[in-house]
């Protein structure tokens, strides 16, 4: 479930975690050059300290999906509190998949990953991603980045839904002042009693300003 700005910050060991991994943990003999192979192994690294940091710190790991086409779903099944990224050095695909999982039900997602290139820092961001974590994670690392990614998750609900309850007063204000105008013109009324106009009959009908207002507009749409 997506969190509201009211939602106290959870005990981390009561956070759901999903892990989405993109990083093949198995040694391939098969690497093509020595290039290849230590940047594997530096994969393999970073994914053994984070599992260790997150077990160490007795969070609730419920699942470690692929990033394939079907976590969209998974993620939709699962309903994690917190989602982190395991990425290999392109994790383009995965980012794509993740604005679509959190589109409707935001969640802090971080991505500790090898790359830092700054394209994929930028549709990291896009994506929605509340931490990016580059090379040289240690276990003891895990759980302050994960604090900060909450809290900077919350910080930025918060804001997000500040904005839009401000855009939604403001068409408000807006529907009441063309009511007001629209009473002004066919009664002849001063701006001061279409207001109180308005306003008792939102009292009388027990309806709200906005919703008299909207209603008004409505009418007199209908009747040209």
């Amino acid at each position: 479930m997506p969190f509201s700005k009211s939602d106290p910050l959870p005990e981390h060991s009561s956070l759901k975690i999903v892990v989405v991994n993109t990083v093949n943990l198995q040694d391939d003999a098969h690497q093509p050059d020595a290039d290849a192979r230590v940047a594997l192994e530096a994969q393999q690294a970073r994914s053994r300290a984070l599992r260790i940091g997150l077990l160490q710190a007795g969070y609730n790991i419920i699942a470690s999906i692929p990033g394939d086409i079907y976590m969209i779903e998974r993620i939709a099944q699962l309903q994690p509190d917190m989602i982190i990224i395991d990425a290999e050095s392109d994790a383009r695909d995965v980012l794509e998949h993740m604005v679509f999982a959190t589109r409707d039900a935001p969640r802090p997602i971080v991505l500790f990953t090898e790359d830092g290139n700054p394209s994929q820092l930028a549709a990291a961001m896009e994506a929605g991603v509340s931490a990016y974590v580059v090379a040289g994670l240690q276990t003891e690392r895990v759980k302050p980045v994960l604090d900060v990614a909450m809290a900077r998750f919350h910080a930025d609900q918060k804001l997000r839904t500040e904005l839009s309850d401000t855009k939604a007063r403001l068409a408000e204000r807006k529907t009441i002042e063309r009511a007001k105008g629209y009473l002004m013109e066919r009664h002849h009324l001063s701006e001061n009693d279409a207001y109180q106009r308005l306003r008792k009959q939102a009292m009388e009908k027990n309806m709200k300003l906005v919703d008299l207002a909207q209603r008004l507009l409505d009418a007199s749409d209908l009747l040209g």
